[in-house]
């Protein structure tokens, strides 16, 4: 694991950047650190390499509520499951850092428009941060969402943000809690360039849940989806001594779910529980354009599975030192091992 770092106070993006593709890009390889504007990315990437990215939309997944004993809190719906009940953590209103602490099955929330909610039960067992929730309202909750639902947003962003800027350019299919925002920077006019370098771009889908998780817990299983057609390009561009660069960790953990012990990705949807370390090192990705990601996260694990905790390390120095900006609408940083 990556040596411990203090994340500075002005290191985290408090707002959109004017330019999506005006964020800082670092570009880190064995060989040596680069420093550039994301902008550029395709001048560090070759003709025959393959982009993959995530198509997943972002919802409107906080809401406003009250809890049965009058006390007002916000749910972040995380996960919608098969049988229709959904993951949710329940925050106290106004700007919470961290999840109640006193949930317990059976606790009733009042939303919106004559709504209720139902905790059923912690899900997964063993923890008390996320919960299994029973919403009932017509047209489904993701509708509901929609309409009295705003993005889920964190003590370091202080001013409401739109949908929209929660959105990459990839966003086709509604259904992550969170933006999958490594893929935030790109442009229509970023990905026009880079098609006519000669580096393709290819879909998978992976619905992301809550990201606040406590230092050290693993990520929660997610629902994806990787189109045959993504599997055949991958395959190819293997063979071929191409590049597959994952557009974040969400990508990562789809691309390698999806593969065998042979490296060779074959079509898959359904739910993933993989966490990539130093048991299950990459066997598809050996490229990935990520975020920056907080002291502790379980994504630090997965860009050592890709990149080798030497290179990631040394990534995480620079920067610090360059006063690189963390969080869904900070600075990028392209792995190359």
């Amino acid at each position: 694991m990556i040596a411990a770092f203090d994340l500075p106070a002005d290191a985290e993006a408090s707002a959109p950047p004017e330019s999506r593709d005006s964020v800082r890009l670092m570009v880190a390889s064995p060989a040596d650190v680069r420093h550039s504007r994301f902008r550029e990315v395709g001048s560090f990437l070759s003709a025959g390499d393959l982009l993959v990215v995530n198509v997943s939309a972002t919802l409107p997944a906080a809401v406003d509520a009250v809890r049965g004993d009058g006390r007002p809190v916000t749910l972040h719906f995380a996960t919608d499951l098969d049988d229709g009940a959904w993951t949710a953590e329940v925050r106290p209103a106004d700007g919470a850092t961290g999840p109640v602490t006193d949930g317990r099955t059976g606790d009733v929330f009042a939303l919106p428009d004559g709504v209720r909610a139902v905790a059923e039960r912690p899900q997964p067992a063993g923890q008390h941060r996320l919960w299994r929730v029973r919403v009932a309202v017509d047209g489904g909750l993701a509708a509901y969402l929609h309409r009295h639902g705003r993005p889920i947003r964190y003590a370091y962003v202080p001013r409401a943000v739109p949908l929209a800027e929660y959105q990459t350019v990839f966003a086709r299919e509604p259904g992550s809690a969170e933006m999958p925002s490594a893929g935030r920077p790109f442009t229509v006019e970023l990905v026009v360039d880079l098609v006519t370098r000669g580096v393709g771009v290819v879909p998978i889908v992976l619905h992301t849940g809550v990201s606040s998780q406590e230092p050290g817990e693993p990520p929660q299983p997610e629902r994806f989806r990787v189109p045959e057609s993504t599997a055949l390009a991958v395959n190819t561009t293997r063979r071929a001594g191409g590049r597959i660069v994952a557009v974040g960790t969400t990508v990562t953990r789809a691309l390698e779910s999806a593969s065998g012990g042979d490296g060779v990705v074959r079509a898959r949807e359904g739910w993933t529980d993989l966490v990539l370390g130093p048991r299950r090192p990459a066997r598809v990705v050996n490229g990935l354009i990520t975020g920056w990601h907080a002291p502790g996260a379980s994504h630090l694990q997965l860009l050592e599975a890709v990149a080798g905790e030497a290179l990631v390390d040394r990534a995480y120095r620079e920067a610090v030192r360059h006063h690189y900006l963390w969080h869904e609408f900070g600075d990028s940083c392209l792995l190359l091992p």
